[in-house]
């Protein structure tokens, strides 16, 4: 072996990059005005908040279980609309199942503007449009599932096996047939497992919707952070938590069945 082959690599690279990552760590606390000054100032406050939060105000319990189970409703409701309008899409914006660019390149680009808008600014919307209440949260959370499942279900499509694509075509099967037979059971246990993905995001965001008046719990959320009851936000913060864990842990143990 040669001494060439033996030397270290340079660190120049590395350097250079380190240096890099510096600068851009601190042109981007210059710009946001982040510094250490104001959060030791803040921590003693943090800190505060943290103790008033303790003991959690476990008798607001028996009037957050209609909203918390109002908020799972939403985010069940809203993933299911999301999803069914998923899959129309997610063919058009597959390139092996759509080969006109003239359909698919539209298809990617609605796609990525619905993913461009964040769950929050789709509820404000609807609050304006709708009133507050779950409506707009439902709406909000059905257009957030249908950009994310979507781009999930058509990137999976492009990769299923082309065999049985290629064998359909030669025996002469129509469109919908080659679908039928030659997609959906290459992608429905992925598609199963993206959406119950993309319902325990939802629960998550559900429970903040009513922030800017979406309904479920963030409503709730909302006034006690209002009224400083900083103890039964505790207690709201702690349900939909146990909440949440309870369905990532289902629906975990779901996809492992199903890939």
């Amino acid at each position: 072996m040669s001494q060439e082959a033996l030397k270290p690599p340079a660190k120049t690279k590395s350097v250079l990059t380190g240096l890099l990552v510096l600068l851009l760590l601190w042109g981007s606390a210059v710009k946001t005005e982040a510094n250490w000054t104001e959060l030791a100032t803040g921590m003693p406050e943090m800190w505060k908040l943290l103790k008033e939060m303790f003991p959690p105000d476990w008798g607001y319990l028996d009037k957050i279980w209609v909203p918390l189970g109002e908020t799972i409703q939403m985010a069940v409701i809203g993933t299911t609309f999301g999803a069914i309008f998923a899959v129309p899409v997610s063919l058009f914006a597959a390139s092996n199942v759509t080969r006109s660019p003239w359909l698919y390149h539209p298809a990617r680009f609605i796609l990525n503007l619905i993913r461009t808008i964040p769950d929050l600014l789709f509820a404000a919307v609807f609050v304006a449009i709708f009133g507050i209440g779950p409506v707009a949260g439902v709406l909000a959370l059905s257009f957030f599932s249908f950009g994310l499942i979507s781009k999930l279900l058509y990137e999976s499509i492009e990769a299923i096996d082309p065999g049985p694509l290629e064998a359909m075509t030669a025996v002469g099967a129509n469109k919908l047939q080659w679908i039928h037979f030659g997609v959906v059971p290459q992608v429905l246990a992925t598609f199963t497992a993206y959406f119950l993905y993309t319902f325990e995001v939802n629960v998550r965001a559900a429970a903040v919707l009513g922030l800017v008046g979406a309904g479920g719990i963030g409503l709730y959320l909302d006034s006690t952070l209002g009224l400083f009851r900083y103890q039964q936000t505790n207690t709201i913060i702690i349900a939909t938590l146990a909440v949440v864990l309870l369905i990532d842990y289902v629906s975990t143990k779901a996809r492992e069945k199903l890939l």
